[in-house]
């Protein structure tokens, strides 16, 4: 093969590669348009979004963190298979404990005060801290920080 041929066929492949994820990222929206705690569209927030993937196959959608904490802790007895949460700036969805996290800045949060975003890569994080502030914190960090939030917002 051609080197010409070889660098076009390693193009078209990696395109595919980011039009399925893409795709898969989209289905969950489909599947899940509402927000299983509070109603809000998805679609709307989908770059906050996460997806729950309890063993026995069934899954929650929500909108943000702050609804994943409320749908995991309203679940306490069912086995978590997968928590994904989309990329904040591609809406992709990535596994939440590997995700680059950021809480604070001057972005709004979703269903919180102290907002908590997920990026796939520490550069995408560092840059959306240049632009907004923020800082990086670790998945246990932003999962407590979430319930500490979420108690907060409890009558």
């Amino acid at each position: 093969m051609r080197p010409g041929k070889t660098v076009m066929t390693i193009i078209v492949l990696t395109l595919l590669m980011i039009a399925g994820t893409v795709s898969h990222a989209q289905d969950d929206i489909s599947e899940h348009r509402n927000c299983t705690q509070c109603g809000m569209d998805r679609k709307a927030y989908g770059y906050s979004r996460m997806l729950i993937v309890y063993e026995d196959g069934a899954e929650a959608g929500v909108c943000s963190l702050h609804c994943a904490v409320v749908e995991l802790d309203a679940n306490k007895g069912r086995k978590v298979k997968s928590l994904l949460v989309a990329d904040r700036d591609t809406r992709s969805l990535i596994e939440a404990e590997t995700a680059v996290w950021v809480m604070g800045g001057k972005k709004r949060g979703i269903m919180t005060q102290r907002p908590k975003w997920a990026f796939s890569t520490k550069a995408a994080a560092e840059d959306f801290i240049k632009s907004n502030g923020g800082a990086i914190i670790s998945w246990a960090d932003a999962l407590a920080a979430a319930r500490e939030d979420a108690k907060l917002t409890q009558p």
